[in-house]
This record gives structure tokens, C-alpha cells and sequence, in this order.
């Protein structure tokens, strides 16, 4: 990639983040989008999950939004941290859940110094440009102990869409499996399982696992 071209993707990944910030610290849209999520539920994904690992794993969860995956997640798991790039959510949450462990952290960065044995979105990563997403997986390996599993869940099909202003990517099997070749870290596909969430088939569910001796 040229220099042009790598400064080109960095003001755009910039123009993209503050417009994302923007949308989340305004109250009219945080309500909009509870309602939208209002029917949605984790616990296909979360049960998946809780098949992987003991209870006392540690969990972190990318864009936490509501919370309502994150109180699931901690009906399962000892340590579970939640995340999420907005600062309006993550406030909305600590106010009812002020012995919460949450980090303030950018789904495609996730700068932190923290590692976990799993990480954990639901309908997350979809909100990601196609780089994007690849920019994350390739966090997500770091900040994922050797051996640790990544699951994350997408709207199935192909194309756009634009929901409560926002507009996500979908996915079918395919599309993963290309996703996942054009990674440089070797992670290991364990499972591409439709499920339900509103709807039949609605939803795909990705379970990926970081190699035991860690990342090239």
C-alpha cells in the first residue's frame, strides 16, 4: 500500500470515528437505538460461548451498548468486562451498575494492555467497515491470551443496510471464510452456524480461536 494511500485510509478511519462519537452522544439516538435493540437477545451466542470455557474465564465484550448481553455474559462468567465506544453507554451503564468492570475502547483498536481468554460481540462488528473489521481481528488477537476464542455474531446476508442512521455490513459464510484468509494471523475457524435472533436464519455466528503458542 502506497503512503498516499495508507494517509488517505487514516483520514477517512478518522472521519469516520469522530461522525460515530457524535452520533452516540446525542440522547435522541441512544434512545433510538434501545429501542432497536429492544427484541434482540445474546443468548444463543452466550450459551455458545459458555461450551468453550469454565466459568471463571475472563470475557471482554466489544460494544456493550445497553448492557443486556453483558448481564447475560455475567450469568456465566466470573470476570466479564464490558466495553464500548461510547462514553454514553458506558455511563448509562455504570449508573445502575456501579461495581461494573467497563473500559472505554475502540471496537477496531482496542487499546489496551489488558489480555482475556475470550472476547465477545453480538451484532458489533457488522457496524465496521470491511477494513475495519479486519483491523479489529488482528487487535483482537493481540489483546486474546494464547489459545483464547473470539466469537462475534452478524446480520446474515449480502450487501448494506442503513438501521436508525447507522449503516452495517452483512455477511453469509462465504464472505467470513474470505475474511478470514486474508488475515495475516492464523487464527483457527471453529464453528459458521446460522441461528435465530428475530427471525429464522437471520443471524450468523462466528467462533474463531487464537493458536495456543500465540500470533506470528
Amino acid at each position: 500500500m502506497t503512503r498516499r494511500r495508507q494517509e488517505e485510509n487514516r483520514n477517512q478511519r478518522s472521519s469516520s470515528v469522530e461522525a460515530a462519537d457524535d452520533y452516540w452522544e446525542d440522547p435522541t439516538n441512544v434512545e433510538a437505538y434501545a429501542a432497536l435493540v429492544a427484541d434482540a437477545s445474546g443468548a444463543t451466542p452466550i450459551a455458545r460461548l459458555a461450551e468453550w470455557f469454565p466459568p471463571e474465564a475472563s470475557v471482554l465484550e466489544l460494544g456493550m451498548g445497553m448492557g443486556g448481553d453483558l448481564a447475560l455474559l455475567s450469568q456465566c462468567f466470573a470476570q466479564v468486562t464490558g466495553s464500548d465506544r461510547s462514553r454514553s453507554f458506558l455511563r448509562r451503564y455504570r449508573n445502575c451498575h456501579p461495581e461494573a468492570d467497563l473500559l472505554h475502547l475502540d471496537a477496531v483498536t482496542l487499546e489496551t494492555d489488558r489480555c482475556f481468554d475470550a472476547i465477545y460481540s453480538n451484532k458489533v462488528l457488522p457496524y465496521l467497515t470491511r477494513v475495519d473489521l479486519r483491523e479489529s481481528l488482528r487487535a483482537q488477537a493481540r489483546v486474546l491470551r494464547p489459545g483464547g476464542i473470539a466469537l462475534h455474531t452478524f446480520w446474515y446476508g449480502e450487501g448494506e443496510e442503513v438501521q436508525a442512521g447507522l449503516r452495517s455490513v452483512n455477511y453469509n459464510e462465504a464472505a467470513i471464510r474470505t475474511l478470514l484468509e486474508t488475515l495475516p494471523e492464523p487464527f483457527e475457524r471453529l464453528r459458521l452456524e446460522r441461528y435465530r435472533e428475530l427471525e429464522a436464519g437471520d443471524s450468523l455466528l462466528m467462533i474463531i480461536r487464537k493458536p495456543a503458542m500465540g500470533v506470528r
